[in-house]
């Protein structure tokens, strides 16, 4: 199984987990990129914090099946967050796909031995709980604010972020890359004329 070499290449990291999932994928300078394409991004995608704060100690090793079935969830996500995108209803499609996805897990509540309610999250088989963790996040941050998963404003950039900003207004899936490269055409533009 492979483990992490090197470090993240996103330009984008540390967004909630669904969102995490979905800027596996980006644009540079080389073109389209995909941590996704090997198992050791996904041992690098599996390594970072997002994960970590989700599963906690039972995160999993990289390898083929959970591969799979983040790309399975990465596609269910995709398609919502275009649907969240243009400020239209999930399609029935999306919406069947990322309940195929959390169809392999639950929450069980429990009340534990000193007396306080506990929660855990049961999957079919391992190889599901990164995917059904990135799931069951897309549904807390529709639940908590739908308005706040945005796409960045730069249309060759395909980031996604959840504004945390006090006013809601953030476009940009940052302000050093993206957004600077925005600044900086307006004022070329207003320099030449174009």
């Amino acid at each position: 199984m492979p483990h992490p070499t090197g470090a993240d290449p996103r330009p984008l990291t540390g967004e909630p987990l669904a969102l995490d999932l979905l800027n596996t994928r980006w644009v540079d300078a080389e073109g389209p990129r995909d941590l996704l394409e090997s198992e050791n991004g996904l041992a690098i995608w599996l390594s970072g914090a997002p994960v970590r704060e989700a599963m906690g100690p039972a995160a999993p090793v990289a390898g083929h099946a959970i591969l799979e079935r983040l790309l399975t969830a990465r596609t269910a996500l995709e398609a919502l967050a275009a649907s969240a995108a243009r400020h239209e209803p999930a399609t029935p499609g999306a919406r069947a796909a990322l309940n195929e996805v959390l169809s392999h897990g639950r929450i069980r509540r429990t009340l534990g031995p000193d007396g306080l309610p506990e929660s855990g999250v049961e999957v079919d088989d391992p190889s599901w709980g990164p995917a059904w963790h990135a799931a069951d996040n897309w549904l807390h941050l529709v639940a908590d604010r739908p308005d706040r998963i945005r796409p960045c404003a730069n249309d060759t950039c395909v980031l996604h972020f959840y504004d945390i900003s006090k006013n809601g207004t953030r476009r940009w899936c940052s302000m050093a890359g993206c957004g600077n490269r925005a600044k900086a055409q307006r004022h070329y533009a207003r320099r030449t004329g174009a």
